[in-house]
């Protein structure tokens, strides 16, 4: 389970969290220690020095979410995952109907290394799609040294690659998909979302189904965002028997782990640009 908040509306304006409210709902932005737990070795890194830091470059937050810690004592502590974007410059940020951002997630109770990963708000649906190009890995920052420093130039990394991430609505929104890669697509999803062995109700098939007519397209980019929020959003409806036998309704979940919602996402989009590479296998 996560506490989340975002700005974000669906004209795809948004504002910047005050401080105070990140830390109603991210307290462990504000840790500047680390947990017992951990050793001296350990050298814990203030999320929220990193956000003043940025914030002199120009980047606000607008998205701030935080795990629940299985143990009580690692709650002011532990994993969180902020949205950051350009307020001040929209305009090269934007394309279509998604905003590029840098997603920052921490822990200082171990739970968590320091990365920064590029990613896309699709204004539609309100949806985070974490972006994982080949040459856009995770910039990863160790606990220790001139962090402050790091996060900034790891920042600038990513910002120079978003034109590739950018680029995919426009590049994917070419390439039309055969029923036999629809398919395929969101068999590889169902893995992505329920597991290898999973025994959840859900029929790949259903992921298939658009929610709203601008998604009715044939096209990847269509694929993959219609997919995309059925695996996240959840709310698929699905009948199953329970432990006494009997047959429920009952509807799929909203992906709310920080970490299920990455690995889930990045799964996606890697799919998703594996087939924008092989464009002529697509149609077949």
């Amino acid at each position: 389970m996560t506490i989340y908040t975002n700005t974000a509306r669906f004209d795809g304006s948004a504002r910047a969290l005050t401080e105070d409210e990140i830390f109603k709902i991210a307290p462990s932005v504000f840790a500047a220690d680390a947990h017992h737990s951990r050793s001296e070795r350990f050298s814990p890194i203030a999320t929220i020095e990193m956000v003043r830091g940025l914030a002199k470059e120009g980047f606000s937050v607008v998205g701030a979410q935080q795990a629940v810690a299985r143990v009580e004592d690692k709650q002011p502590y532990t994993k969180h995952l902020l949205r950051m974007r350009r307020l001040d410059d929209a305009v090269s940020h934007r394309v279509g109907d998604s905003v590029f951002e840098i997603l920052l997630r921490n822990g200082n109770d171990g739970s968590s290394a320091y990365n920064l990963m590029g990613g896309l708000f699709r204004i539609l649906c309100a949806n985070s799609l974490v972006a994982a190009t080949a040459d856009m890995d995770e910039v990863n920052v160790r606990h220790s040294g001139d962090a402050v420093g790091k996060v900034i130039e790891g920042t600038y990394k990513v910002l120079e690659r978003r034109e590739k991430v950018m680029a995919a609505q426009q590049d994917w929104s070419q390439i039309t998909c055969s029923d036999r890669i629809r398919n395929a697509f969101a068999k590889g999803a169902h893995v992505e979302r329920f597991g290898e062995d999973s025994t959840s109700p859900v029929k790949p098939e259903q992921l298939l189904i658009p929610r709203r007519p601008a998604d009715t397209g044939k096209d990847l980019w269509s694929l993959f965002n219609v997919v995309q929020e059925n695996c996240v959003k959840g709310g698929i409806a699905t009948r199953a028997r329970n432990a006494n036998g009997v047959m429920r309704r009952a509807t799929t979940r909203t992906v709310n782990g920080i970490d299920q919602s990455v690995k889930v996402n990045k799964g996606l989009w890697a799919m998703a640009e594996y087939l924008a590479d092989r464009p002529h296998e697509c149609a077949v």
